[in-house]
């Protein structure tokens, strides 16, 4: 028994520069431009058994506009950021630089009050785990950060790997296999 699991990254709400920690803006110009540039090679995804998305705005409409009807998943939401919510890595930077380089250094640290890195990594992995143990195809669309920790749990990469991982809007990664022991694929790049 085998599944695959397609994740689809979100398309963006903002320039990257301006991204906010868990940022519930819905897709901005650019991203519904890049969502009809990209379709034609994302439709035939939507052919999977399971469709899902994450719960934020751009994942839904990302999903919607792909035609994939997908249903929300409460556990592929992003990182809880507690009181960093809505701010860029910049103004946090700014206004505590000891407790960002906690963050970005120890995985099992929050001090933003939220979700330790450790904990939002196991979480995405046990959605994984939980998905159908039999044939089955699903596809995901999904906060770049979740398609991360998705990849870095299916990876059994330490936590900081993360941190490596560069994820960019409309980009898919296909994990196969079974719970407990996944297999990266690596799609081809879209035209």
């Amino acid at each position: 028994m085998s599944l695959r699991v397609t994740l689809v990254a979100a398309a963006r709400s903002s320039s990257l520069l301006a991204e906010r920690f868990d940022d519930d803006r819905p897709l901005d110009e650019a991203g519904w431009y890049e969502v009809q540039v990209a379709a034609p090679a994302l439709i035939p995804l939507g052919a999977a058994e399971l469709r899902y998305c994450s719960p934020t705005p751009r994942s839904r409409a990302t999903g919607t506009a792909l035609g994939y009807a997908p249903l929300a998943q409460p556990a592929l939401r992003e990182c809880d950021m507690g009181r960093w919510r809505g701010l860029t890595l910049a103004e946090v930077a700014a206004l505590e630089p000891s407790a960002v380089d906690a963050w970005l250094t120890d995985a099992r640290t929050a001090p933003h009050g939220g979700e330790p890195l450790l904990a939002f990594i196991t979480r995405i992995g046990n959605w994984l785990d939980t998905r159908p143990a039999e044939d089955c195809s699903i596809v995901a669309v999904a906060e770049p950060s979740v398609v991360r920790a998705a990849l870095v749990y299916a990876l059994k990469a330490p936590p900081s790997t993360y941190w490596n991982v560069d994820v960019r809007p409309l980009s898919t990664v296909t994990l196969t296999g079974r719970p407990g022991l996944w297999h990266l694929q690596l799609d081809a790049a879209l035209r």
